[in-house]
């Protein structure tokens, strides 16, 4: 499944440092501006305790995590949405992306220049919602101008979608994002159609200092009262930490690391699970001898649509999908023993995934 998180953020807050700790890819960390021009792909891991639990038991040959694409876009400076610093470009790489992560630097240091050469983490998220108001504004308005000559045929598409396009348009005007519009459920696929970067859902990242790693800092309550209306949920992530911690090579050290610091959990691996979120992903599991393994869907998918994850003929050819749940399976043990237990199910096209499933499509090609 190919989905993707952007990391964005103003230039200097820290994305690049965060990019390189919790992904595969390796972008230029650097303590001026524009450090990174062209977008960095990586690969994330989900971690999963329950993967690990069901190899224990199924002893497979190979062991597969789900994993999940991230994009390091280049740092975003006022007047973007007018071509300024590398405004286009960033504005086009955030456009690609299935939902955001926004860095924003809450620590000071006097050795870290900022763009705008004061730390205030409202007034930096501000010019990045201000840039992708404005563009998105661009686009609605013209599509907008477009709706309303073709309204004036009285067709009922064509002044739905004028409606619909007026209160987008207002309520950018109004110095808010489209998340934030009242639009009926049944109107939400034309918004999405439109594929604007303030429809996007958004997880805001606080990168703080060590000593604010745990519990934050009065710069991360000052944003956390800013959006409190937004819907967007907050997370607190020191990217010195992470950086340091990606740099120990046994699962071992990082945990004493970690104790040191006092913290149950890397910064990198919430992060990592609360994208998974965002971007309303579930697992499911298959396990064999040969193979346990994590898959990705949408929330909401039908078992066809997981079965097509594997391979497309899996959902071409459906008959029906063997599913197990997750606890069933820890509770006894085995496939057999689930069996013996009645605790399998047979389910057909309309069965809904959810999250822990462990299933076995039987299809025809």
């Amino acid at each position: 499944m190919s989905l993707k998180c952007g990391i964005v953020g103003l230039p200097n807050v820290g994305k690049s440092t965060l990019f390189n700790a919790i992904s595969s890819g390796k972008a230029l960390a650097a303590n001026y501006p524009f450090a990174t021009k062209e977008p960095n792909i990586g690969m994330i891991t989900v971690p999963d305790d329950r993967l690990n639990k069901l190899a224990e038991l199924v002893k497979p040959q190979n062991l597969l995590p789900t994993t999940v694409e991230i994009v390091d876009i280049a740092g975003l400076i006022k007047g973007a949405s007018q071509g300024e610093g590398l405004g286009n470009q960033f504005l086009a790489n955030i456009r690609e992306t299935d939902a955001i992560i926004h860095v924003v630097r809450c620590f000071k240091d006097d050795n870290v220049v900022h763009v705008d050469g004061s730390v205030d983490p409202i007034r930096d998220k501000q010019v990045i919602d201000i840039e992708l108001q404005l563009k998105d504004l661009d686009t609605v308005e013209k599509a907008h101008q477009k709706a309303t000559r073709n309204a004036k045929s009285n067709e009922k598409s064509a002044l739905k979608a004028l409606e619909i396009l007026t209160v987008l348009k207002n309520t950018l005007e109004e110095g808010k994002s489209v998340r934030a519009a009242e639009i009926a459920k049944e109107d939400l696929p034309f918004v999405k159609e439109m594929n604007l970067l303030t429809m996007k859902p958004i997880l805001y990242v606080c990168n703080v200092d060590e000593n604010s790693a745990k519990e934050g800092n009065e710069m991360v309550n000052a944003l956390k009262e800013h959006i409190k209306d937004e819907g967007a949920e907050v997370m607190i992530v020191s990217a010195a930490i992470e950086e340091e911690i990606s740099t120990l090579e046994s699962g071992e050290e990082q945990k004493e690391f970690l104790a040191e610091m006092g913290l149950e959990r890397s910064g990198t691996e919430k992060l990592i699970q609360k994208a998974y979120d965002l971007l309303d992903l579930i697992t499911y599991f298959t396990a064999g001898e040969k193979e346990v393994r994590a898959w990705t869907v949408r929330r909401g998918s039908k078992a066809p649509q997981a079965a097509g994850v594997i391979h497309t003929d899996f959902e071409k050819g459906f008959i029906r999908a063997e599913v197990i749940k997750y606890d069933d399976f820890v509770q006894y043990g085995s496939e057999q023993a689930i069996k013996e237990a009645g605790k399998m199910n047979v389910e057909g096209k309309e069965y809904t995934v959810i999250d822990g499933d462990i299933m076995h499509f039987r299809f025809n090609v």
